[in-house]
């Protein structure tokens, strides 16, 4: 039976934008979330892929100029052919589908098909790599004018259907894409035809992204220059005296921890404020959690507590994930906060405290050192025996504080609060990522180094090869049991301290050579 309007899908042709993730638009991003299908480019960021639905068919398109895992018909094809199977597809293209894009020809090939189409414009590697580089494409006074020329067209070719003689004449910034193989050709071109051989020029690789390599010169010297740094494709190619800007506004490139590469273990639902922390400051952040935290797998225990909370006079919690777990129970059977207004609570640090804030309580004890022995001296100092006291853990959970408590003379009941378990893919990905380098691997719990050695094959010599940030004492014995180096250790015990921690060892080694 042919396709009628109504079980024929549409294809979105989305810009991804140039490489850093967070450049694609809003439009854009609930595209790809809700499509049943994503076609998508190699100069897509592949942090973008993991915002896409779980069951949606994903296919890789990804062309370079000497890799082809599909050819443009066959794309076209694919396009049409999933459409017509009556899906909503995000084709997810680099920069935007209209600017070297070859959006139109998937376009023009949908409508002749009868598949519906939209366009999301995207932000164009053409402005985004010169804006990331620090140098803007137009500047009163400077520049007043922006013209963009594909550089994979031969400028020798006699037929070129590109002007070279009213580019060279053009007082204005030109901005050349796809160019690298031809640049001593585009550089000859211009020169050849007038433009002053000392006229500012900048080269731009990976722009936007934690990869950024930028050369800049005059345009005589410029090719030489960038083969001499190691440039190579994809390369944006600025001309015109705003390229001389750079010195006075480089931003991106120029932030601390710019280039580093950052392995997250921490659980994705916990990790966001790391990795935005640490991507603020420059690094390339690759989480690959070793634990993810889900609901307690059997509730009844906790919730048999939360329904007898009058019989305790204290809480402890060691994580702001037992904070949420208890919290998420209290809702499930219809107890609120007011009902826990009389207990005492005890916390390890201010992430916990945090958690617990949010659900309208103040902790009443946190030690300065965010230990379970700590937690122990302080009540010890201050003259307190918790008389019966709730422990809600993790099933993975260090025995210290309880066994602390009851040789203080407290009656402890420990109930798990939450589950954790280990995500299939992280072992493969992690051991790719080693391979092409790592500069940290953060530890956030005595767990996170546990799964991750597991991961790898019980082996820590991968993790060896770069640099470990550990977050305690605890986990830097965990560390150390499992043969995994302890050579950085957070002076706070939080995410703020990791942060800190790795910022002071990267300024500390450069200030030193």
């Amino acid at each position: 039976m042919p396709n009628s309007p109504e079980n024929v899908g549409k294809v979105f042709l989305v810009g991804a934008g140039p490489g850093d993730p967070g450049l694609i638009t809003v439009k854009g991003l609930e595209s790809l979330r809700t499509a049943d299908a994503v076609v998508f480019d190699r100069l897509a960021s592949p942090q973008l892929l993991h915002e896409a639905r779980p069951d949606a068919e994903m296919y890789d398109a990804g062309k370079g100029r000497d890799d082809h895992r599909m050819t443009q018909p066959e794309i076209n094809d694919l396009l049409i052919e999933l459409g017509l199977r009556g899906l909503t597809v995000c084709r997810l293209k680099g920069g935007d589908p209209f600017v070297f894009g070859r959006g139109g020809e998937e376009a023009l090939e949908l409508a002749a098909a009868g598949v519906s189409w939209e366009v999301v414009p995207g932000i164009s590697s053409t402005i985004a790599a010169p804006a990331y580089a620090g140098i803007p494409v137009t500047q009163r006074g400077m520049s007043t004018s922006l013209t963009i020329v594909t550089g994979s067209e031969d400028p020798n070719k006699p037929d070129s259907t590109i002007n070279w003689d009213a580019l060279a004449g053009l007082s204005g910034t030109l901005v050349f894409v796809m160019g690298w193989k031809s640049m001593n050709d585009i550089v000859a071109a211009l020169t050849s035809r007038g433009v002053p051989s000392e006229r500012p020029a900048a080269l731009i690789q990976w722009g936007t992204t934690a990869k950024q390599h930028v050369v800049t010169g005059p345009i005589s010297e410029i090719v030489a220059r960038g083969v001499e740094a190691g440039i190579g494709a994809p390369v944006a190619f600025v001309i015109g005296e705003v390229a001389g800007l750079r010195d006075a506004m480089a931003w991106f490139d120029t932030r601390p921890l710019f280039g580093k590469r950052v392995l997250v273990t921490r659980a994705r639902s916990q990790a966001s404020r790391l990795v935005k922390q640490l991507e603020e400051l420059g690094a390339e952040v690759l989480e690959y959690p070793t634990i993810e935290i889900i609901p307690v797998r059997d509730p009844a225990p906790l919730d048999e507590a939360l329904k007898n909370i009058d019989k305790y006079d204290w809480m402890m919690l060691t994580s702001s994930n037992a904070v949420r777990g208890i919290a998420a129970r209290m809702k499930a059977i219809g107890i609120n906060s007011r009902s826990l207004s009389y207990l005492k609570f005890g916390v390890n640090g201010p992430s916990t405290a945090r958690a617990l804030a949010e659900i309208g309580i103040n902790a009443d004890a946190i030690p300065t050192k965010y230990l379970a022995s700590a937690m122990i001296e302080l009540l010890k100092s201050d003259g307190i025996t918790p008389k019966n006291v709730l422990f809600p853990r993790s099933e993975i959970g260090s025995e210290t504080l309880a066994k602390g408590l009851r040789k203080l003379g407290s009656n402890v009941d420990e109930v798990i609060a939450y589950s954790t378990e280990s995500p299939n893919n992280t072992g493969s990905l992690a051991r790719k990522a080693y391979e092409e380098g790592i500069d940290f691997t953060t530890f956030t719990s005595s767990s996170t180094v546990r799964n991750l050695v597991d991961l790898l094959g019980g082996s820590s010599d991968l993790i060896n090869t770069s640099k470990t940030v550990i977050i305690g004492p605890i986990t830097a014995e965990t560390a150390i049991e499992l043969s995994v180096n302890n050579d950085i250790q957070a002076e706070e015990q939080s995410i703020a301290g990791i942060v800190k921690a790795i910022k002071a060892y990267v300024v500390d080694h450069a200030n030193h050579g």
